[in-house]
């Protein structure tokens, strides 16, 4: 098993060098070295930095400490750290606090980098920073992104964690008690401000969409989301007319610069139909982003890309000659480049649309639950994507497809119920090459858990039917977030976690990814402090990674993927 380990380490590291050399693009974020630093154990401090893609391969970092009330920093490495963005301070006073500053060495010579991080050196073993909020609530969704342009990650929560859905069967649809409000709060968690979304727009994940992303190229992310105007609920609570808008927010202020109209709701069947709406970026053209707002999931779907500017690129819709891609909708929208040509395509469930607004390719498996797009299968050319299809079917409800085409690779050959959860698509087991996929039935009848080629590994649960996998300690797989806890597949539980998950990003430290849950009146973040000797570029780097994290604040939680494409 020793040699199985290192034999899968190589093909990892080999795999994020290939990603490193990929096609370059124009996409770019400024952002700085995310330095953090986390009490580990007593007198033990542990920090964390970002490598960037814009670095050369022999960069050499050194880590500077400064207790507090002092006024100068010291070297607390011997030589350059060459190999990690990690180091794992001994010499702290337990109870004092410190300031730490990374520096680079490029050819020797040192330079100074930006952001320096606190930290209380007291033992208490919590790997996590807190950002309050305003009251007692807890966020339904999160959104990462730099509202104010230094280059660090700011956070914009909706909330109450107030959920309604517009099916029809009794229980799915509540009345809304208040509105949703966005609120935005800094890097070191200063307050910035509160956006109502009113009336207009029902306390649901299907009604309220936004993002948060710089998609008009000025340096500052801003926020978009569906508004409309005044009141226009109906007795019951409903609103099922009335303006509806697209709005775009400053991020820097919380005021609204710019609006247009929302996809209508001609051509929609029902009040169910039309209450399904959705908002991510994709890179259409290779270089710059453009706003995709979209409407549909279960019958027609329109989809509309607009540039910087929120003028409209294209428009269209499953009807007419495209009557075939009805009812193909997921819960999320997955930008990728899945034909290798550095433009995006969108992937809209079990359909995908091509960066000119043409329809490519459907299976017509129909509407489903789970869909991830990656290179899931390392022996397959291209990307693909894992399907969990919701429709009773005879077979196939479970698939491997291939992105470039929509073939089915390989698929569950027998009847389902009802395909349920965002699953999962992830290297769990170091047994198998590629990644694992799993989901399951919604009444916990049956589980999948498949390798990358097809074999059903188990059909035991993993504890949800929506477990979440992030990159936590020094090895290549993943670990497995579920029922609050951390844990490696078939092994040991690693931390405990507090909250519900609203995200899971590479948004401080080094490679490994963050942890974001909400609980009342609280952000937490929870980031590693275990030390790996392992270099790779910070994840928000590779496009389709970055833009997967701009779509986890809309729809169903579906955590981002890599693509293969590594910015400079």
């Amino acid at each position: 098993m020793r040699y199985f380990s290192i034999f899968f380490l190589v093909i990892f590291i080999s795999s994020l060098i290939f990603i490193g050399c990929s096609r370059e693009s124009s996409f770019s974020e400024k952002i700085d070295r995310g330095l953090i630093a986390l009490p580990k154990d007593r007198g033990v401090v542990y920090v964390g930095w970002r490598q960037l893609s814009s670095d050369p391969k022999d960069i050499g970092f050194n880590v500077y400490r400064m207790e507090i009330g002092k006024n100068e920093y010291e070297k607390v490495n011997d030589e350059p750290i060459l190999n990690s963005t990690n180091y794992v301070d001994r010499e702290v006073v337990p109870g004092n606090a410190y300031r730490y500053r990374v520096k680079t060495v490029i050819n020797g010579k040192e330079e100074e980098t930006e952001g320096p991080a606190y930290v209380f050196a007291f033992p208490w073993n919590k790997p996590y920073i807190s950002i309050l909020f305003q009251g007692d609530y807890r966020a339904q969704n999160l959104a990462i992104a730099d509202l104010d342009g230094d280059g660090k990650y700011d956070y914009v929560i909706k909330q109450p964690a107030f959920n309604t859905d517009p099916w029809r069967e009794p229980g799915y649809w509540r009345r809304s008690k208040e509105p949703y409000k966005l609120e935005a709060y800094s890097s070191n968690g200063k307050f910035m401000w509160r956006y109502s979304m009113g009336w207009a727009i029902e306390t649901g994940m299907w009604y309220s969409p936004y993002i948060v992303y710089d998609i008009d190229g000025d340096g500052f992310a801003e926020v978009y989301a569906k508004a409309g105007e005044g009141d226009p609920r109906e007795l019951d609570g409903h609103v099922i007319e009335g303006s509806e808008y697209l709005v775009k927010i400053d991020g820097r202020t919380g005021k609204i610069v710019k609006k247009i109209n929302w996809l209508s709701r001609d051509g929609f069947e029902n009040y169910n139909y039309f209450s399904r709406n959705f908002l991510t970026v994709a890179y259409l053209n290779g270089n710059e982003p453009s706003l995709i707002m979209q409407r549909g999931t279960y019958t027609i779907i329109k989809t509309s890309a607009c540039d910087g500017n929120m003028n409209q690129v294209w428009y269209w819709e499953a009807s007419g000659s495209d009557e075939k891609y009805r009812g193909q909708g997921q819960h999320g929208l997955i930008s990728a480049d899945i034909d290798g040509d550095g433009r995006d395509e969108l992937v809209i469930g079990s359909a995908v649309i091509d960066d000119n607004g043409k329809a490519l390719w459907t299976t017509g498996l129909g509407h489903p639950d789970v869909g991830y797009v990656a290179d899931i299968d390392p022996e397959h050319p291209g990307l693909e994507i894992f399907y969990g299809i919701e429709p009773r079917r005879n077979s196939n409800a479970v698939c491997l497809v291939s992105a470039v085409d929509g073939k089915i690779l390989w698929g569950y050959d027998g009847p389902t119920k009802h395909v349920h959860g965002q699953g999962m698509a992830a290297d769990i087991d170091p047994n198998y090459p590629g990644m694992e996929c799993y989901t399951g039935e919604s009444d916990g009848s049956q589980f999948w858990l498949y390798s990358a080629d097809g074999k059903r590994i188990s059909d035991k649960s993993l504890g949800t039917l929506s477990p979440r996998a992030a990159w936590w300690d020094a090895d290549p797989q993943k670990e497995i977030v579920a029922n609050k806890k951390l844990f490696k597949y078939n092994g040991d539980t690693l931390i405990e976690i507090e909250g519900r998950v609203i995200g899971i990003a590479d948004c401080l430290g080094d490679w490994r990814e963050e942890i974001l849950t909400s609980i009342n009146g609280e952000l937490r973040i929870y980031s590693t402090t275990i030390p790996s000797e392992t270099r790779r570029v910070c994840l928000m780097q590779d496009r389709q990674y970055r833009i997967g994290v701009v779509a986890a604040s809309m729809g169903y939680y579906y955590p981002p993927q890599l693509g293969g494409i590594t910015m400079p």
